[in-house]
């Protein structure tokens, strides 16, 4: 059956009125008139979860919501708190990249430092060779193959 019609409060009534006659029993009455007493009668199994309590407190108040407008553009409670959960280990990383920036000991800046100028001084040779003629890189080619010929001979 189907009410639509009825308020929401006469709604729960019947509800719990239901709950009190089947107390215990999990099976509905059946929505035909009673024709022949010698059948056998199906009976319909109830959703336990509909059945449950905090299932229907849960719909009412989803119902409520919809009807004030509230919560249908607002972000689901898991998805505010797994962001939440995502910020804060954001922020907590960039506290300890920022301590461990702090806790560095001046031999540590210092090599640090070295490491970066030697690092630059390679991009720099690297780019001279580069913009050096083709002519030139060939003949120091030819240089370093008949110096190890030379070597090899002598040896």
């Amino acid at each position: 059956k189907h009410l639509s019609f009825l308020p929401e409060a006469m709604y729960t009534e019947i509800q719990r009125e239901r709950e009190r006659s089947d107390s215990g029993n999990i099976l509905t009455h059946p929505d035909y008139i009673d024709g022949n007493p010698d059948l056998i009668k199906p009976k319909k199994l109830l959703n336990p979860v509909k059945a449950s309590k905090s299932h229907q407190e849960l719909h009412r108040e989803l119902l409520m919501n919809h009807k004030r407008g509230l919560g249908v553009e607002s972000k689901p409670e898991l998805q505010r708190v797994l962001e939440h959960r995502r910020r804060n280990q954001f922020i907590r990383q960039k506290k300890e990249e920022e301590e461990a920036k702090k806790l560095q000991s001046p031999f540590e800046k210092e090599l640090l430092k070295r490491h970066q100028r030697l690092d630059q001084l390679e991009k720099e040779q690297e780019k001279q060779e580069d913009h050096a003629p083709e002519f030139i890189k060939v003949k120091e080619n030819l240089r370093r193959t008949s110096t190890v010929t030379g070597d090899e001979k002598a040896a």
